[in-house]
């Protein structure tokens, strides 16, 4: 059976299989290692490697393995979709998270880092000092402009707490209702290494600004109305509409998942891109959510983002 049944051809897949689900990594790591998982099987179904790849993780992870797959992928030859009707060569930051994956599982398993990576991409440009006050003035006037739709409401307090605090998308999603003192005035933010372990380098409580105070007390009674409409959830952040889970039904039909659901990190990026556009923030927004936490962390001279408070008991 294939691939796209999820059960391994190969010794080597079950074993890396296993490897990944033992593996403690983030969110964002896990799926980068997924793409190199899906690569590495299309490569061994194309004999494109050394037949012990097929039956040996060592071996699969072995440079003599690891050189003509990177050397394949790069090409473009190893993608799982089409590009406009081709399979054009993949960007240098997706060659770069793929051979920082290579070291990854290599070290997992005990063999010593190729060490093919060449650095961190370059990061994309973040906005200006003066565009976060203008962000912020714009945040300010729609929270006293009166009705915002769930939608609007959710970004603004999304984008409130990044301002005043900068969490990773991963450590927004993670977000519960506990992580609030009873009077919104703090958040407690787990930090977690941006490609490493999961395990959180530490916690803080941030003072929140009359801004993000503001944008929870409108979010929260929005969230309570989509919650009782599932069966509940402690998570800060839920979606606002039904969606399919990808799972279809004897019919062929789509399961559809109520409103009021844990917000996953994808589907809280992709609520930031298509709300940047909806609600003309554009020329605020950087495109991705990741440009404004940095934009925030440059903002500060102090390596603690926000006043760190204690919790309120």
């Amino acid at each position: 059976m294939g691939e796209n049944q999820g059960v391994p051809e190969y010794s080597s897949i079950t074993a890396l299989d296993k490897l990944l689900a033992e593996l403690a990594v983030g969110a964002a790591r896990r799926r980068q290692l997924g793409m190199v998982r899906g690569e590495l099987l299309r490569a061994l179904s194309r004999d494109a490697l050394p037949v012990g790849a097929r039956r040996s993780l060592h071996r699969l992870l072995e440079r003599d393995a690891i050189s003509p797959y990177l050397r394949i992928a790069e090409s473009g030859a190893l993608r799982a979709r089409l590009v406009k009707g081709a399979r054009p060569p993949t960007s240098e930051p997706t060659n770069e998270i793929r051979r920082q994956c290579v070291d990854v599982l290599r070290e997992a398993i005990g063999l010593p880092p190729l060490r093919l990576a060449g650095g961190a991409p370059a990061l994309q440009p973040t906005p200006e000092f003066g565009d976060l006050a203008a962000l912020r003035n714009q945040l300010d006037r729609d929270l006293g402009s009166g009705y915002l739709s769930p939608g609007r409401t959710r970004l603004t307090a999304v984008l409130a707490l990044i301002l005043d605090a900068a969490p990773r998308s991963g450590e927004l999603v993670a977000l519960r209702l506990a992580h609030l003192t009873a009077d919104n005035r703090a958040v407690y933010i787990e930090r977690h290494p941006q490609h490493g372990s999961s395990e959180p380098t530490r916690g803080d409580w941030f003072a929140l600004s009359p801004l993000g105070r503001a944008a929870l007390e409108r979010w929260l009674p929005v969230r309570r109305e989509l919650v009782e409409q599932a069966h509940g959830t402690s998570k800060l952040w839920v979606s606002l509409r039904p969606n399919h889970s990808g799972v279809l039904d004897e019919e062929g039909g789509a399961t559809l998942r109520p409103a009021g659901l844990p917000l996953e990190e994808n589907g809280l990026i992709t609520s930031y891109r298509r709300g940047r556009a909806q609600y003309d923030l554009s020329a605020l927004l950087p495109p991705k959510p990741e440009q404004l936490r940095r934009a925030v962390v440059a903002e500060t001279s102090r390596p603690v983002l926000a006043r760190a408070v204690r919790r309120r008991g």
